[in-house]
């Protein structure tokens, strides 16, 4: 499978729109690619836990950040649909059974994008492309 861009696992995209420091080259290029950048509907879920559970904290009030975090010209949205849904019940092989990390590589596989990604269940798993976050 020939990956067509990139896909910000959520750790990166908080990464790459509050710290962008904390990214390794390779993210940043690919994130200076906009034209292939895109993050997976669930993530914003998974920005939503954390700061509700105080695990992070970002500078500006959550709806702000997920609109200055989300612009269309630089990274794209791809939202839940049928085909993510039954390929996150289906994945090849042993994959964990967190949600949000099955939704966010069915919806790589399903788009034929990378992970940028820092999270090693993900990186280690075989049947996807990967790029290191940090």
């Amino acid at each position: 499978m020939q990956a067509r861009g990139y896909l910000f696992d959520t750790h990166a995209w908080i990464w790459a729109f509050s710290d962008r420091s904390c990214l390794s080259r390779a993210a940043r290029n690919a994130l200076a690619a906009s034209a292939g950048a895109y993050i997976a509907s669930i993530s914003f879920w998974e920005v939503a836990m954390l700061e509700a559970k105080g695990r992070i904290q970002l500078p500006i009030p959550l709806l702000e950040w997920f609109r200055l975090a989300s612009p269309y010209n630089l990274i794209k949205v791809l939202h839940l649909n049928p085909d993510i849904a039954i390929e996150s019940t289906h994945l090849p092989g042993v994959f964990h059974p967190d949600p949000a990390d099955r939704i966010i590589v069915a919806t790589a596989r399903v788009h034929s994008l990378t992970i940028i990604t820092s999270d090693a269940k993900i990186r280690n798993y075989p049947h996807i492309s990967t790029l290191p976050a940090s």
